[in-house]
């Protein structure tokens, strides 16, 4: 088995979304200055994610979606007709580069882990993408283009885990009614895409966990145990991608979900002794500081290396030199640590009870 592999590029380093739009902060180089400054990136583990040509993009996108995203890049006009240039999806100049590397990261992932092994693409998991236009911030759906190049490898068993905050639609699109992807996702109830009800199961191929605003630690861990790991373990999949948005920490500012950080590591740890091969992309997350600080604990955990309980100063100032247009502004943990506190609380009434009909759902399925 391979060593494991984090997937980067130079074009995430200076290139937004636009001033005003909420990926206009810095993810990629945050979590990728982060990991080299405290020693757990060398060059062996980082690769160059290449540009995937138009024609893989066509495993799940139209060619003429794919074209009109070329298109856009060159003239820098709007494409109604496909999404292209809306307040969500604007056109900006990276606008077909930045997500086809995003994808040629995945496929890349996806070779690295054919013997077996761990790959990380953090600027991944852009699981909103549709076949026809661009949808959610997401240009290309890098996870199905993924999760279809490990089956078009010949793999069997795919276990898709999504803890984005939002519900991946375009992945459920994909998928739908398959007998070889599992998608399982927690998502914020009533928030967009409003998609992914307790009782819709994708043609038997998904479980959809909508969880309440103030979602915690302590209701993660239940739906981890409960729902997650158990459901994943009886399928035993051949190959595990799992989508690590850190959108669902409390600092976020498009989510009321309020985890810590720490769930993204144990989301982790869990799911890599499940399967001999483990896909980790990145996804939501739109608090520069939350983001950078969630998915370097996640390297650190795919890569085993301890997490400092305090950064060493030349490693915060990679967090205090960040800046956001936001009012809200990190406290001086936030800027001195990686890991959260932990943040528990009492399992809901609706957590409880969609863990039980969930849990009697499998039940049923088992006979």
């Amino acid at each position: 088995m391979s060593d494991p592999i984090f997937i980067g590029a130079r074009i995430y380093r200076g290139s937004s979304y636009g001033p005003h739009h909420p990926l206009s902060i810095p993810r990629v180089p945050t979590v990728t200055d982060l990991c080299r400054a405290l020693g757990w990136l060398p060059d062996t583990h980082f690769r160059t994610s290449p540009c995937a040509k138009p024609t893989a993009l066509t495993g799940f996108h139209t060619s003429a979606y794919v074209a009109a995203l070329q298109r856009a890049e060159v003239t820098q006009k709007a494409d109604l007709a496909f999404d292209l240039g809306t307040l969500s999806n604007p056109v900006f100049p990276e606008v077909y580069r930045r997500p086809a590397t995003a994808a040629g990261g995945g496929l890349l992932a996806a070779e690295h882990v054919r013997a077996g092994g761990v790959a990380y693409n953090p600027g991944g998991g852009t699981h909103h993408g549709l076949p026809d236009r661009a949808n959610g911030f997401c240009y290309v759906n890098e996870p199905v283009l993924t999760i279809r190049h490990l089956l078009g490898m010949g793999l069997t068993r795919i276990a898709y885990v999504d803890i984005d905050a939002h519900h991946c639609d375009g992945v459920a699109v994909a998928f739908h009614g398959s007998d070889q992807v599992q998608m399982i996702s927690f998502h914020e109830d009533k928030r967009w895409p409003f998609t992914g009800a307790l009782s819709d199961d994708a043609g038997g191929a998904a479980i959809n966990i909508p969880v309440p605003r103030g979602f915690n630690d302590t209701e993660f861990d239940l739906i981890l145990n409960e729902v997650i790991l158990p459901s994943v373990a009886a399928q035993k999949p051949d190959a595990i991608y799992l989508q690590c948005g850190a959108d669902a920490v409390t600092e976020d500012p498009l989510s009321r979900l309020t985890l810590s950080n720490r769930c993204h590591v144990k989301a982790v740890k869990a799911l890599q002794a499940l399967s001999p091969r483990l896909i980790v992309s990145g996804g939501g997350g739109y608090n520069p500081w939350s983001v950078g600080r969630a998915w370097a604990c996640v390297w650190a955990t795919l890569a085993g290396h301890d997490i400092p309980d305090v950064l060493p100063i030349g490693v915060a100032k990679i967090l205090r030199d960040l800046r956001w247009t936001r009012k809200a502004q990190p406290s001086e943990a936030m800027m001195m640590t990686l890991l959260d506190p932990p943040r528990d609380g009492p399992v809901s009434e609706q957590v409880q009870d969609a863990v039980k009909a969930l849990s009697a759902r499998s039940a049923l399925k088992g006979r």
